[in-house]
């Protein structure tokens, strides 16, 4: 059944009836488990868990988000608000919580929001190998490298580093071209203008594609893909389908991106905020064809061995049997 959760809803009726409506869901359906996705999902979902007497929960947190890295007196706030709420749900007995990187996990039991034994590390939701495969075609060694960024127009994902990196790269000279895919979020107060986005374009810096559907396709004009994001992320589900379509990547030493990354094997980890030194991992592969297919080839193995659909979707069955019991 479809349940109407505003992610960034900010009406405190509106937000109530919402939990009503969860609740209500919940008593009726009666399940035996309950998986939930997400921030809000989970706060919500534990309290309507816990009213209608569920017998088992998994909680799944994808990343920390803004609100664990947004600065000022009223992000604090909130922050503390939300890590007593978070205590209280994912230290139901009957809750188990999972985790996309380490970082995540080891930091939510530092904090006393989740016990350890009741913490379980899954890298992410998995990838559809088949569909995000390399290319039969690879875009030839005579056309332009596309560098692609496909995310959230968000400040927090590396827009502006990335724009950045491609000033320094047009100053240099470096034979690319720069291309941002995806749309402004006005819910986000990290979100950039379509406005800027578009004054970019027209200077040349980068280009602006919008919003696309179809990242298959996208990624096959695509020579590499590149994520500097201090965003707070799971597993970027960016970064995982650029490895398995067999793509190079380059993407900040942070938590989550360095789960799917690996230094000098698929792609480069650059340090945090480093334009110079995101630039220049760039430009070692825009410079370099042979290099791109060799971390391309060892990125898509990556993937298939550890993030792909079928493994994390077989390693969440056995979760659901053993919360239930079975």
């Amino acid at each position: 059944a479809p349940l109407n959760l505003n992610r960034s809803g900010k009406s405190p009726v509106r937000e109530f009836l919402s939990l009503l409506e969860v609740i209500k869901l919940y008593k009726v359906e009666k399940p035996d488990i309950v998986h939930h996705v997400a921030l809000k999902p989970v706060l919500y979902g534990a309290i309507a868990a816990t009213l209608s007497r569920t017998p088992a929960t998994i909680n799944a947190l994808a990343g920390l988000g803004h609100i664990f890295i947004a600065e000022g007196i009223r992000a604090r706030l909130v922050r503390m608000v939300i890590k007593a709420a978070l205590r209280l749900a994912l230290r139901r007995k009957s809750a188990t919580t999972i985790f996309e990187n380490p970082d995540d996990l080891n930091l939510f039991v530092k904090m006393g929001l989740v016990k350890e034994k009741k913490a379980i590390l899954i890298k992410s939701v998995g990838v559809d190998t088949s569909l995000f495969a390399p290319p039969t075609q690879e875009p030839s060694d005579d056309d332009v490298p596309i560098v692609l960024l496909s995310s959230r127009m968000l400040e927090t994902k590396g827009i502006g580093d990335f724009v950045k990196a491609a000033q320094i790269l047009k100053k240099r000279g470096a034979n690319v071209r720069m291309v941002l895919v995806g749309s402004p979020d006005p819910h986000n107060p990290a979100s950039i203008p379509l406005s800027q986005l578009e004054q970019w374009n027209e200077d040349g810096i980068i280009e602006y594609w919008g919003f696309k559907d179809d990242m298959v396709e996208i990624l096959k004009s695509a020579s590499i893909v590149v994520l500097p994001s201090f965003y707070g992320e799971g597993v970027p589900r960016s970064l995982m389908e650029a490895a398995s379509a067999g793509k190079p990547i380059v993407t900040y030493d942070v938590p989550g991106c360095r789960e799917i990354a690996r230094n000098d094997i698929n792609g480069f980890l650059v340090p945090l905020r480093d334009i110079d030194a995101l630039a220049k991992a760039i430009f070692l592969l825009v410079d370099d064809s042979d290099l791109r297919k060799k971390m391309g080839q060892a990125g898509r193995e990556i993937v298939k061995d550890e993030f792909s659909e079928t493994l994390v979707n077989a390693k969440t069955m056995k979760l659901y049997y053993k919360a239930i019991g079975r």
